[in-house]
């Protein structure tokens, strides 16, 4: 479930299902988006968000996107990232334990990510047969440069906060003892500051939102094949059954 709160004009988002490493489903994508959505009607000034129980999410939940995949279920996933992109407040990630999949791929649109020792990030999409989403394939490059994009996205292996701070995927590593405080002096900073000029700041800096969300509609429809080319499949059957993927049929 997604757990939704306001405080101090700030909206906070926790990813809050622990049993299963708060792994997503389409209802909380669809709940995420509406919050966003909610932003300038309930006039807040910054949104964080978080995982519960010092994890972020492991990303889609494979079992259910596995077996269970309709396409209005990419619809709501588009629609959240689109929300994030589009969203005017500053945005705060904070990140704690596994931030897998789209765990790191939002990350990418958010404008402060905070995360502790314990940080995991990973983007293994080609080890499921699939391709880059939500405009990482386009954003990664111009962060990090097209090598280290390259070995993130292309070889798909987990890394730790150092590596996410070299390729600025993350803006600082804090010690898990003291993120919590660190996080809130960030989120009481931004909203002292005046709004209209924070929300042109923002708008300024990320003044790539059409490039984006086309390449965004590019990566959807290449993801949409990968998901019923052959590999993909045998990589979804193999987690269900709980077995090696079959390589062979890579050749």
């Amino acid at each position: 479930m997604i757990k939704i709160s306001r405080q101090n004009r700030i909206l906070v988002i926790q990813i809050h299902r622990p049993e299963k490493k708060n792994a997503l489903v389409p209802d909380m994508y669809r709940d995420m988006a509406s919050a966003l959505e909610s932003v300038t009607d309930n006039n807040d000034k910054a949104v964080l968000i978080k995982g519960a129980t010092n994890c972020f999410t492991a990303g889609n939940d494979i079992s259910d996107f596995a077996s269970n995949a309709k396409p209005e279920d990419v619809t709501v996933s588009h629609r959240f990232m689109l929300a994030l992109l589009r969203c005017q407040v500053p945005v705060v990630a904070q990140v704690q334990g596994m931030a897998i999949g789209i765990g790191t791929t939002l990350l990418l649109h958010c404008d402060f990510v905070y995360c502790d020792e314990s940080a995991k990030f990973a983007m293994p999409f080609i080890n499921l047969g699939l391709v880059p989403e939500y405009a990482s394939s386009y954003i990664l490059p111009r962060i990090s440069g097209n090598l280290a994009a390259a070995e993130l996205l292309m070889l798909g292996e987990a890394f730790g906060a150092e590596k996410a701070l070299k390729c600025g995927i993350i803006t600082e590593c804090v010690p898990s003892d003291d993120i919590d405080a660190h996080v809130e002096r960030v989120l009481s900073k931004l909203v002292s500051l005046p709004s209209h000029a924070m929300q042109q700041t923002k708008a300024l800096l990320r003044n790539q939102e059409v490039a984006i969300t086309q390449h965004i509609e590019t990566e959807l429809k290449v993801f949409a094949e990968a998901m019923v080319s052959a590999p993909a499949k045998e990589a979804f059957a193999a987690f269900l059954e709980k077995r090696p993927i079959n390589t062979d049929i890579y050749k």
